[in-house]
């Protein structure tokens, strides 16, 4: 007689790991959401800004051209004649931290012509498709904009230690200069972005960038106390972040009386402000 057929194993109760394992491949774990995660994305945007710099990092060596000229000829020439009156300050002491602030600007205005860059190129198109909230991805942009400017404010710093700039070395002052720069950088750089949204081209954008950084730039007090500008230009210096983060700058740098709390509420009031409006705009420029 052939042997009896074996009885039938009873299904376990318990899933088995196979299912488990399947499970996951059909139903992929819940995306995490919230401000949570928000620095984060910022944080890899800006990672991803910066790599761009292991490729090509002759921006940084050619932009470091002109704020050595300003502060070998121009910060030396008027320390000589002594015409700005700088409260007994030497002249190319008082310039030094309007010089960092400055080559900041400059490379922060130009930022929106990498995103022109971008939408022509179509990776915007495929970074707005991603989870990413588009103030994350302004805001990667903009901090990135920021570390280079920080690269940019050693190589002033630097300079100005080689001409005998009497400057402090104090670390938490140090993480003052730091922050300072980045919130300025942000502001300006989406202030670009802001201008790129509106105006669409690279052309259009670089001939407004042109027309509205030396105006910023001499509507501040980089150059020259506020108090020797006339009335009407004492006005717009007050509404210009430049001069906020320079009287910072040069609280910071150099000891001499400063507004920090004011400083720092506007340039974070205005990096703020800076990167809600670029990125409201940001759609108009995908389009």
């Amino acid at each position: 007689m052939s042997e009896a057929p074996a009885a039938p194993h009873l299904a376990s109760a318990e899933p088995s790991s196979a299912t488990v394992h399947l499970d996951l491949l059909l139903a992929p774990p819940r995306a995490r959401t919230g401000w949570r995660v928000l620095p984060a994305r910022v944080v890899a945007m800006c990672m991803v800004e910066l790599q761009k710099l292991r490729h090509d990092r002759t921006e940084l060596y050619t932009r470091a051209v002109q704020p050595a000229l300003w502060l070998l000829v121009f910060g030396e020439t008027f320390t000589r004649i002594k015409a700005i009156p700088t409260g007994g300050t030497p002249y190319i002491d008082y310039l030094a931290p309007g010089i960092i602030a400055q080559s900041a600007m400059f490379i922060a205005i130009f930022y929106g012509i990498m995103i022109i860059w971008e939408r022509d190129a179509g990776i915007l198109t495929k970074l707005l498709v991603t989870p990413t909230p588009r103030s994350a991805l302004i805001a990667g942009k903009a901090f990135a904009a920021g570390v280079k400017a920080l690269l940019q404010a050693v190589v002033v710093i630097v300079i100005a230690a080689l001409l005998g700039v009497a400057m402090t070395w104090n670390p938490l002052r140090l993480l003052g200069v730091v922050v300072a720069v980045i919130l300025g950088s942000a502001f300006f750089s989406c202030l670009s972005m802001t201008i790129a949204g509106i105006v669409l081209t690279r052309d259009r954008l670089m001939g407004i960038g042109q027309a509205i950084t030396m105006p910023l730039f001499f509507a501040s007090n980089a150059l020259y106390p506020v108090a020797v500008m006339p009335g009407w230009l004492q006005a717009v210096s007050k509404a210009n972040p430049l001069s906020y983060q320079v009287d910072a700058l040069r609280g910071l740098l150099l000891g001499t009386p400063s507004h920090l709390g004011l400083d720092f509420a506007v340039l974070t009031g205005a990096a703020v402000l800076g990167i809600a409006a670029a990125s409201s705009l940001l759609g108009r420029l995908a389009r």
